[in-house]
């Protein structure tokens, strides 16, 4: 006991507690300490035989990262210090004077240390004695004997690039990467035993599910590898630069694999198993199948005659909802597919996607929800806001205020551009011309060349159209389309449904940003394809934080529901117009080998209303690249990384959307993102403006 001065008053003293790892003295991190009263002295105290008493508990700290806590303002007396996270520690007794600081040390007897062995291709199995570079370093982590029961109670958090084994999570390994002295890292995070006594009126004891940490590390040293000599006849060739794997590869698979189980054609799939074949139905239509049942029987309309409608809505909301999620599908990798796709981008894959994903990518939320990287960053920003589970079939939150964990753990893969270059490309402006067509409207000018169309063909499908129109309260508006258009990428559509746009809040910068990334994935692809030359990521990783950055920024206001109620909107209005009877109401061109059968109709419809003459099959391009490219760009942690790896593979992985998506954009407005002599006027100008001018001009040559 130490005395900060020898005045024997009734002056209030304090208790300073330590908590350390016996034999490393690592320092406990936020372990929780008890502080009881013992009027009985500490002469009569017995570790084994005191008992906490609720009354008896005078007050509670937390240790910080040095490992000490401090308890202030006690009166003068006798107190027993208890140790509340696991392993188990004997209590303490200690007499505090007025005015004096009284000092209590805990230290946890658990022998900790990690054993590092080195495991190489030449060895495989065995272990080596020296580390190399291209090695893989194992470390295992070890307690004492007598603590063999503690580790259902004990987690270990590793350090990035470390992997647990899955049978075993105190083996960790980590491939070395270069030569020299490096250091193995982890944290482990101690549960907190059962409260010893029940909290007295004004105690305040930590989180039960807070955990206590340690901190164990063991340095090794690197070398380079050997250089093994060769002989005989030595052939050269020159091949692409080599990448290596990054963890984020998983997920840019997820969002090409959920986009493209949202497509039209696995759409029109699901709605004939569900309605036309039912002998065809897969192993992966049983979950869509059964929220169609559950949703059927709380969707309802307030008119006649509107079932087969009805049901229409209810099978395109089932089918949305079980595909746009991260973790929805019931088969989110294919790993045959998936290595095939990455072998012919040459990236390499070491090990399944799979298990990358959900060990080394996903990040572990301090309420234990596994999340993207991206938005454990946000989950980070927001530490005193709950989370909240969903709720019954409709997902009601069990709250009035928080985050819902299905949005932060499994967010939905749609992005609102994809909606844009349909609308762009004319297919809700075709439905609005037949659904008019339907109720005998004449549309504005002088002629109306649907006015002298027989709409007889269109008789077997009198309901769908029916209940389509009479539904039309409900359906988002062309105006409402337009200002969320603008608060998240800056664009607009053009014309006179949309006069008079007055947005609060609009990302002028992203078509700039955008355009300009995707001119630095030119620059890069060209020299990724010249074998003597090392390709640049480094401007592409900056255009990418650029664009995330702009991105994040519109995700606010509608940005979780408006995509998919318009996408649920516009995959109604492809269906209807795929129907067989539309190609006898529409002059469509039969030999033309549209991808989807909805297409035709749209360009017919175009035909005749003297709209564009863009093929809508660009805009569809523009559409589906344009998604894929800019989910990975959201979703990605593009904002904390600084190696340009990442970047590297990112440009390789997605060029075809990349080059697909250029292609389009030249084919739709006339810019063209790819030649040398840049015209940023024309590149930040919105595309709604560079169609009306190619439909000016096109009116003019006509």
């Amino acid at each position: 006991m130490s005395s900060k001065n020898n005045l024997k008053d009734a002056r209030s003293g304090s208790l300073e507690v330590t908590v350390h790892e016996a034999q490393t003295g690592a320092p406990v991190s936020n372990g929780a300490i008890s502080v009881y009263r013992h009027p009985a002295g500490i002469d009569s105290f017995e570790a084994a035989r005191w008992t906490p008493s609720c009354d008896a508990l005078e007050s509670s700290a937390v240790t910080g990262s040095a490992g000490e806590a401090t308890v202030a303002n006690l009166a003068p007396g006798s107190y027993v210090v208890v140790y509340e996270h696991y392993p188990l520690t004997e209590p303490r007794c200690v007499k505090v004077d007025g005015g004096c600081r009284a000092v209590v040390c805990f230290q946890l007897a658990l022998e900790l240390r990690a054993e590092l062995s080195y495991q190489t291709v030449d060895c495989q199995a065995n272990t080596c004695s020296v580390a190399r570079v291209a090695d893989r370093v194992v470390a295992t982590i070890h307690f004492s004997g007598n603590q063999s029961d503690l580790k259902p109670h004990v987690r270990v958090l590793p350090t990035p690039g470390w992997t647990a084994r899955e049978d075993d999570p105190y083996v960790l390994s980590r491939v070395v990467r270069h030569a020299g002295p490096q250091q193995f890292e982890a944290v482990l995070a101690f549960e907190r035993r059962p409260p010893a006594a029940a909290l007295a009126p004004g105690i305040n004891l930590a989180p039960v599910g807070a955990p206590a940490t340690i901190g164990i590390r063991q340095g090794f040293v690197a070398d380079e590898r050997t250089p093994s000599p060769i002989s005989g006849n030595i052939g050269v060739s020159m091949t692409r630069t080599e990448t290596e794997p990054t963890d984020d590869l998983p997920l840019w698979t997820l969002i090409r694999n959920s986009t493209d189980a949202m497509s039209f054609t696995n759409y029109l799939n699901f709605m004939d198993a569900l309605f036309c074949t039912p002998a065809n139905r897969t192993a992966a239509f049983d979950a869509k199948s059964q929220l169609f049942e559950q949703l059927r029987q709380r969707r309802a309309l307030p008119f006649n005659d509107s079932e087969a409608y009805r049901v229409l809505k209810v099978a395109t909301e089932a089918f949305v909802m079980v595909n746009c999620g991260v973790l929805s599908q019931p088969n989110m990798f294919n790993p045959v597919e998936d290595q095939a796709y990455l072998d012919r981008r040459d990236i390499p894959a070491t090990r399944d996607l799979e298990t990358t994903f959900n060990a080394d990518y996903l990040e572990t939320t301090v309420d234990g929800t596994k999340v993207l990287p991206y938005l454990a960053i946000i989950r980070r920003k927001l530490p005193d806001v709950p989370i909240h589970l969903l709720r019954g079939i409709e997902g009601e939150a069990d709250m009035c205020f928080g985050i819902v964990q299905q949005k932060l753990a499994n967010p939905c893969l749609l992005e609102l551009i994809w909606s844009y270059w349909h609308e762009e490309g004319m297919l809700v402006q075709t439905m609005n011309a037949i659904t008019q067509r339907f109720q005998n409207l004449r549309a504005p000018g002088r002629d109306d060349p649907l006015a002298n169309l027989e709409i007889d063909p269109l008789r077997p499908l009198n309901n769908l159209i029916w209940g389509y129109t009479q539904d039309e309260q409900h359906r988002l508006t062309v105006v409402r389309r337009n200002y969320e258009y603008d608060h998240h990428y800056g664009v607009r559509l053009d014309g006179k449904a949309v006069q008079h746009f007055r947005p609060a809040d609009t990302r002028s910068k992203f078509l700039e940003a955008f355009h300009y990334l995707l001119r630095l994935c030119t620059a890069f692809y060209r020299q990724d394809d010249d074998t003597t030359v090392k390709a640049d990521a480094f401007p592409v990783l900056n255009g990418l934080k650029e664009v995330h950055l702009i991105l994040s920024q519109g995700a606010h206001n509608q940005f979780g529901d408006l995509p998919s109620t318009a996408r649920i909107e516009m995959l109604m209005q492809q269906w209807m117009l795929a129907r067989p009877e539309f190609r006898e109401f529409l002059p469509t061109r039969i030999m033309v080998a549209y991808p989807e059968p909805w297409m035709d109709r749209v360009d017919a419809m175009k035909k005749l209303k003297g709209w564009s003459d863009t093929s809508v099959m660009h805009f569809r391009s523009l559409a589906m690249f344009g998604e894929q490219v800019l989910l990975s760009v959201r979703y990605g942690a593009w904002s904390d990384i600084y190696e340009p790896t990442q970047a590297f593979n990112w440009a390789r992985f997605w060029r075809p959307q990349i080059q697909g998506y250029i292609h389009a954009y030249r084919a739709a407005t006339g810019v063209d993102l790819t030649v040398d002599a840049r015209d940023p006027k024309a590149e930040g100008t919105l595309p709604s403006v560079l169609l009306r001018r190619r439909l000016e001009q096109q009116a003019r040559m006509a």
